[in-house]
């Protein structure tokens, strides 16, 4: 079992460990949920001050133009294109997730008209879900049908217009084979969209080797965003043309100044904006992402896998016959860059774990996730992490009538 002063000296050996003086993470806490909510990078502190004082309060609407507000949802999109494998001119910045999976979702199954199924799996993450429903009650003819992970290849068909799954699963953490996936539904016809919410700054995606068609991701978790950033969505290039919004706003609009009463899509992926960017939340996501500016992503996963690792071992060390089931597949390639285990008692369990500076989430019914940031997180983290988790276990204190009591956000 991997000591604490071992766990130190992987720290001392990380090429990323300086990557750690880039955030603000409190005195005294283990933040084990950027999976949930990416922590703040110091240099969003004086970026948000400069867009509020000078680009707002001195330059007023001049910042348009004079600082590219105007520019900005491309200009990030092709920040977050090599984070995920994409080229130039097919990422734009702009919505929510669920706003841009209604956009894709329309559009992608208008280009297959003759079929009448979107795909995708049971328990993805519930705004899909209930998106996709949205989606496919405006769409005459058209309806959703749910197939298990292990065999959503077998299950497309030749009325499949549309496979979409979220790449990494939000609880378990499992990660479809997006290359295999991929080919399958071109090689029956369809079309393929993912959403890369638990997967976009933790762990290496290569939407253009797979000739992914569709894409759609949170600005807010792995990417550093800030609470509510703005969210992305891809386009492969070839398609662009042929695909159009359902939401026709004015800055998707070809001459959004020339204020004409008729619609003509703009070229490329800024047909897909819509309203107004918000520019506060742009820029924090801008300046969360220029953290990325020189790591490799590989370089990061690696870490990634490192880590997991490192929390399983100690987890069956140290924490066995307490319950704890893991949910996640010990195989780096099966996974994401977070780690789940079911218990009966999750709830608390994660209170008490909460209210000792060991910060991850709930996720019901009984899903204890654990965020595994490797921008920010380190060895020690995780082997702190466990030893509290398994004291708080062995002295049964989560049993505390306080833990038990319910929030509004888990």
């Amino acid at each position: 079992m991997t000591t604490l002063s071992e766990a130190e000296a992987l720290d001392a050996a990380d090429p990323l460990a300086a990557m750690r003086e880039r955030f603000v993470l409190p005195d005294g806490t283990i933040y084990l949920d950027g999976n949930s909510l990416g922590a703040l990078p110091r240099a969003t502190i004086a970026a948000q001050q400069d867009a509020v004082s000078r680009q707002w309060g001195e330059d007023l609407i001049a910042s348009w133009n004079s600082n590219d507000w105007i520019g900005a949802p491309q200009r990030i999109g092709d920040k977050i294109a090599p984070l995920i494998g994409a080229n130039t001119g097919e990422v734009i910045a702009t919505d929510s997730v669920s706003v841009n999976l209604f956009k894709l979702i329309v559009a992608a199954t208008r280009l297959r008209p003759d079929r009448s199924e979107i795909l995708t799996e049971p328990g993805n993450f519930p705004t899909d879900l209930y998106t996709a429903d949205g989606a496919a009650d405006i769409l005459a003819g058209r309806r959703i049908r749910t197939e298990n992970a292990d065999t959503i290849i077998d299950a497309i068909g030749h009325d499949t217009a549309l496979v979409m799954l979220t790449h990494v699963h939000y609880k378990t953490g499992h990660r479809h084979d997006m290359a295999a996936i991929t080919a399958a539904a071109h090689d029956a016809g369809a079309l393929v969209l993912w959403d890369l919410s638990h997967s976009v700054g933790a762990i290496a995606v290569d939407l253009g080797g797979c000739e992914a068609d569709f894409a759609v991701g949170c600005g807010y978790k792995y990417l550093n965003g800030g609470p509510g950033a703005p969210a992305f969505l891809h386009v492969r290039r070839d398609l662009q043309d042929a695909v159009l919004s359902p939401l026709t706003g004015w800055m998707g609009h070809a001459a959004p100044f020339e204020f004409r009463d008729d619609y003509e899509p703009a070229p490329g992926m800024t047909r897909f904006l819509c309203g107004t960017p918000p520019m506060l939340s742009m820029l924090a996501l801008e300046t969360g992402l220029e953290q990325f500016a020189d790591i490799a992503m590989p370089a990061l996963e690696a870490k990634s896998a490192a880590l997991f690792e490192l929390f399983a071992e100690q987890i069956e060390a140290r924490c066995a016959g307490h319950g704890l089931e893991l949910v996640t597949s010990r195989d780096p390639a099966k996974r994401g860059s977070h780690i789940s285990y079911t218990h009966s008692d999750g709830w608390p369990i994660m209170q008490a774990l909460i209210d000792r500076g060991v910060v991850g989430d709930f996720r019901a019914p009984d899903i204890l996730r654990f965020g595994l940031t490797p921008l920010y997180l380190g060895y020690a983290d995780v082997w702190r992490a466990v030893e509290i988790l398994a004291d708080i276990l062995e002295k049964e204190s989560w049993r505390d009538p306080r833990y038990a009591e319910r929030k509004a956000v888990t």
